[in-house]
């Protein structure tokens, strides 16, 4: 909870850079990138076995305009209907910190969704995630995101 707090405080006084900053051992940051962008290639797959395996078993989103959801509501949330999918989504962190074994990024996501009637639509926007070290592997706690114009 300390870290959590540690965190959310350290977030509040951060303005919006336009580099990446990374602060922690390497090591666990290019884990977090690589986690990252599998996150986006499942997305992308509608792997929602993978997508759920990204999350803590005690995670939370916060998707843009809903209420927060855990548990079979977060796949039940990443599930599209049929004929609709994820063309493109990436993620772009801004900062990655690190905190024993607690750690959090910030920065821009972008995609494009294409419907059933061929239709593409593309959306961006600003998130956070908080991530967990879970048998030495990084997994999503909390993802918060929500859209930008």
């Amino acid at each position: 909870m300390k870290n959590l707090i540690i965190i959310i405080l350290t977030l509040g006084s951060i303005s919006h850079l336009q580099s990446q900053t990374l602060n922690g051992n390497k090591e666990d940051i290019q884990t977090i990138l690589k986690n990252t962008e599998d996150f986006s290639k499942y997305i992308m797959a509608s792997d929602y076995k993978k997508i759920a395996d990204s999350y803590t078993e005690d995670a939370k989103i916060f998707p843009n305009n809903t209420n927060i959801l855990e548990g079979e509501d977060i796949i039940t949330y990443w599930t599209l209907p049929e004929g609709i999918s994820t063309t493109y989504h990436k993620i772009t962190q801004t900062e990655i910190s690190i905190i024993n074994n607690t750690a959090y990024d910030y920065g821009y996501y972008e995609g494009k969704t294409k419907h059933k009637d061929g239709h593409i639509s593309s959306w961006k926007g600003k998130y956070v995630i908080v991530w967990k070290k879970v048998d030495e592997n990084w997994k999503m706690y909390l993802d918060i995101w929500n859209n930008t114009k």
